[in-house]
């Protein structure tokens, strides 16, 4: 009598969310470092060490160690078997989504769509999973638009950080969650625009009105002066993308969560295989 032998999926508790493993965490830690250091260190710096405010210098170099941190979060995935090629496909396709829902926008009054997805994706699919696919879809709309520039790592990183925190939100189901989603989209969209302005107040605004960035001052003053800023400056174009985000994941977003997690399903992201005898046949 002879045996064959079959394999058998065994899903990881029936989420489909990819996980995040520990060499996947200390890379990402690293890129979000790196991000905070390269938003925050003008509010920091001296008088004399303040010489790059427009960050035509140090924005490259941000460019080259993000991109390195990125794909390492990638292949320590997929050498701890949290990511596979399935998943690496569909991380391709919903950047590439999200990179053609930003081209008709352009940012326009702060209709920013691209947000409708993300939110949902790293809602679904983890933390790790919606970082990485922030950055890439900033990354490829910039390569579509033609909108490479000093500001292009800092946007990746705003919405990477808005994709990993959407992976953050508590387990909820149903009404409740499309509502709590709404609402982290609305919230992510408004920190999105404060962080950004980040990038090009220290230049932008000269050194003479009373929301001018002053190298060397203390920084609680300097971070008074910035909220002056924001408040006066981009506030209104802000909220609009706020209301957008909301509104468009109040509408659709409880079928782009359920597609999403239809995916993840179907698709077992890093699930076990498990060899196990095959059974006889029944004699007929």
């Amino acid at each position: 009598m002879t045996t064959s032998i079959e394999t058998r999926v065994s899903p990881r508790s029936g989420t489909g969310v990819v996980p995040l493993r520990r060499r996947a965490t200390a890379l990402l830690l690293a890129a979000s470092a790196l991000g905070v250091v390269a938003f925050g260190w003008p509010l920091f710096a001296s008088r004399s060490s303040a010489v790059d405010l427009a960050h035509s210098g140090d924005a490259p170099w941000i460019f080259v160690l993000l991109v390195p941190l990125l794909l390492g979060v990638l292949l320590a995935e997929l050498a701890d078997g949290a990511l596979d090629a399935k998943a690496i496909a569909l991380l391709g396709v919903l950047a590439a989504c999200g990179a053609a829902l930003r081209l008709p926008s352009g940012g326009v009054a702060g209709f920013e769509p691209v947000f409708f997805l993300l939110v949902p994706a790293g809602r679904v699919l983890g933390r790790g999973f919606g970082f990485v696919l922030g950055a890439l879809t900033l990354f490829v709309s910039a390569l579509l638009t033609g909108g490479v520039g000093p500001w292009l790592p800092f946007q990746m990183f705003g919405a990477a950080w808005i994709g990993f925190f959407a992976g953050c939100l508590p387990p909820l189901r149903g009404r409740a969650e499309v509502i709590m989603v709404a609402l982290y989209g609305a919230i992510a969209a408004l920190a999105y625009g404060l962080v950004l302005n980040l990038w090009f107040w220290p230049f932008a605004t000269g050194t003479s009105s009373s929301v001018s960035f002053v190298p060397g001052a203390g920084l609680l003053d300097n971070l008074s002066r910035f909220w002056a800023f924001h408040l006066t400056t981009s506030l209104g174009f802000d909220l609009p993308r706020a209301v957008f985000t909301a509104l468009f994941l109040l509408v659709a977003g409880r079928p782009i969560l359920g597609a999403l997690r239809r995916v993840s399903r179907r698709a077992a992201f890093g699930a076990a295989v498990v060899f196990e005898p095959a059974r006889e046949p029944t004699p007929l």
